[in-house]
């Protein structure tokens, strides 16, 4: 870590996770599909909490460079079905 910065110093490519809350699975998953285009990635199941009105999913992605990880962060943070992105 650059403490100077106090931002992690990251090599590129590297493997990034996401974590997307939401009401919808299926609008999440679209969600997905539709913010990272052109990568391939990797979805999985995580938490639905105890009335089951949210879920969550674990997003595994090989991004290219800091620009694109940011991007991928907007475009699911942005999107309808998103409540939260972590």
């Amino acid at each position: 870590m650059n403490l100077d910065q106090r931002r992690p110093d990251i090599e590129y490519p590297t493997s990034w996770r996401y974590k997307i809350i939401g009401s919808d699975v299926d609008e999440m998953l679209s969600a997905v599909a539709e913010s990272i285009k052109g990568l391939d990635y990797e979805v999985s199941p995580s938490n639905v909490s105890k009335n089951e009105k949210y879920f969550s999913l674990n997003i595994s992605v090989v991004v290219p460079s800091e620009v694109v990880r940011y991007v991928i962060f907007q475009n699911l943070a942005k999107h309808p079905a998103t409540k939260i992105v972590i």
